[in-house]
């Protein structure tokens, strides 16, 4: 099984959303620009968000058991992906690619 790597790429903040629909929360998301994680297989890397890991899990999971090109030619790396976590007010998008 391959290792993957999971690299923070960028965040965003949408406050307009947040002030007219989220109910405040006491601690928003902890990913800084470039922290980075690496994932064993199924294993959820150490101070991982749950809810970005939840949407990235299927795609470290194929990569780390060799998929590749990922819907057709997407990714000018074949053994990567670009992924947002699913939160609409505070989005943070990841590079998961393959350790060689």
């Amino acid at each position: 099984m391959k290792k993957v790597k999971i690299t923070v790429m960028r965040k965003a903040r949408y406050d307009d959303l947040i002030e007219k629909y989220e109910n405040p929360i006491e601690h928003p998301c902890d990913m800084q620009l470039g922290d980075t994680f690496i994932c064993k297989g199924f294993e959820k890397p150490e101070n991982f968000c749950e809810s970005a890991w939840q949407t990235l899990f299927p795609f470290v999971m194929a990569l780390s058991h060799g998929a590749e090109d990922f819907y057709d030619g997407w990714m000018k790396n074949k053994k990567s992906a670009m992924l947002s976590c699913n939160d609409g007010f505070r989005p943070v998008s990841f590079l998961i690619e393959v350790c060689e």
